[in-house]
């Protein structure tokens, strides 16, 4: 019988041979299994993509496809007789729109308000001075507890204002494109000439409009911070670390907070935030008009927007809906943080932790956020969008 070492000798060769193709084909398998899964990866998410734009497509078409009788109108060429509870239906169809655009947008907020207003950096440098007294002088740390204050109030009313008004916007955009598509249908039905003169909107700009609800997070964030950090500073101002805060107190505090920031400039300044600054004012001249003949379908739009947003009747739902936010966000601080709550009244310093983790609750998605569900069941804010898909609102 041959020896381990004899056959070692003659077949060492044959093993490395073997080896080496049977290590090679395994991290051939590993790197494309790792290709694969990177490929299948990407593809879950274009498929993801995709079916959102899916949807969105179908639900425009369900929309588009309302319609009203031709027989009816025949029989009374001077009046548009519409059922009711097919008028209905298409209005509650256009609000499913903005289930779609809205998850998105409050994603795309969260990311950049959680960038933009990290909080970490001072706490770990606070902790930091805690461990080691020596590492921090008495005049830092109050420096850094003074801008946890202020960033920590910033960051949660911001908070409360971007997301009421992305809610509140989506629903302006699904109106005013609601009401133009009913426009396409009747003029589409030979009934133009019994409807006012209005620009009819060209399908492939609808989702262009719909998709302008990101320009707050990607365009209005860095000024909108800024501005309510100023608006923070001012009512903040006089209040210490040792301060006693009661619930009263926070709600009145963060209503401060946002009638100043909504008050720093000229009457709605704040749409800026929304809307790029150089969308025209609406006008309710004919499509003749040599100023609306050169706009784009996608330009009507954001200037009805534009108009919407300028209204005294939306301001006033943006302030009720305010209002019913802060009074929930103050109710839940008081539930959530049993021990130490704010209802019984605590420090300035203890309520600032409660503060910071109050805005995950604000920016959650809409489908968890009870405050986007509180805002939906205003029912001033109801009335407003159903008179929105009927009529226009004036703009001050």
């Amino acid at each position: 019988m041959l020896s381990v070492r004899d056959f070692w000798r003659r077949h060492r060769r044959k093993v490395f041979y073997t080896v080496g193709v049977l290590g090679s084909g395994y991290l051939l398998y590993k790197l494309y299994g790792a290709h694969r899964h990177g490929v299948q990866e990407l593809e879950r998410e274009v498929a993801a993509q995709r079916e959102t734009e899916e949807l969105m497509k179908a639900q425009l078409s369900e929309i588009s496809a309302f319609c009203v009788s031709k027989e009816v109108l025949m029989a009374c060429p001077f009046i548009v007789l519409i059922d009711n509870d097919r008028m209905q239906a298409h209005f509650e169809n256009i609000q499913r729109i903005s289930d779609v655009t809205l998850p998105h947008a409050m994603h795309d907020l969260n990311f950049r308000i959680t960038e933009e207003l990290d909080l970490s950096h001072l706490l770990e440098r606070l902790i930091q001075g805690k461990g080691q007294p020596n590492s921090l002088t008495q005049s830092e740390k109050l420096d850094l507890w003074s801008r946890l204050k202020i960033l920590s109030f910033t960051r949660m009313t911001l908070s409360v204002w971007a997301t009421t008004m992305l809610s509140l916007y989506t629903k302006v955009q699904v109106n005013i494109l609601g009401r133009h598509l009913y426009i396409d249908t009747a003029r589409s039905l030979g009934i133009s000439d019994l409807l006012e003169s209005v620009d009819v909107v060209d399908r492939e700009d609808h989702k262009k409009f719909l998709d302008s609800v990101d320009f707050l997070s990607q365009h209005g964030m860095p000024a909108l911070i800024s501005d309510m950090e100023v608006a923070t500073k001012e009512v903040l101002k006089g209040k210490q670390l040792s301060t006693f805060f009661s619930s009263t107190t926070l709600h009145e505090t963060v209503m401060q907070i946002l009638s100043t920031f909504m008050s720093m400039g000229s009457p709605n300044y704040w749409i800026k935030y929304m809307i790029p600054e150089h969308v025209k004012p609406y006008s309710s001249g004919s499509s003749s008009d040599p100023m609306l003949s050169d706009m784009t379908e996608y330009e009507q739009l954001m200037m009805e927007a534009r108009a919407v947003l300028s209204s005294a009747e939306f301001g006033s739902i943006v302030e009720i809906s305010l209002q019913a936010v802060v009074d929930k966000l103050v109710e839940l601080m008081g539930v959530k943080f049993k021990g130490g709550s704010i209802t019984a009244g605590l420090p300035l310093a203890r309520v600032l932790p409660q503060v910071a983790q109050m805005c995950p609750l604000l920016l959650e998605e809409p489908s968890k956020n009870q405050f986007i569900q509180i805002i939906k069941n205003i029912q001033e804010v109801e009335v407003f969008f159903t008179l929105l898909y009927a009529n226009m609102p004036h703009a001050q």
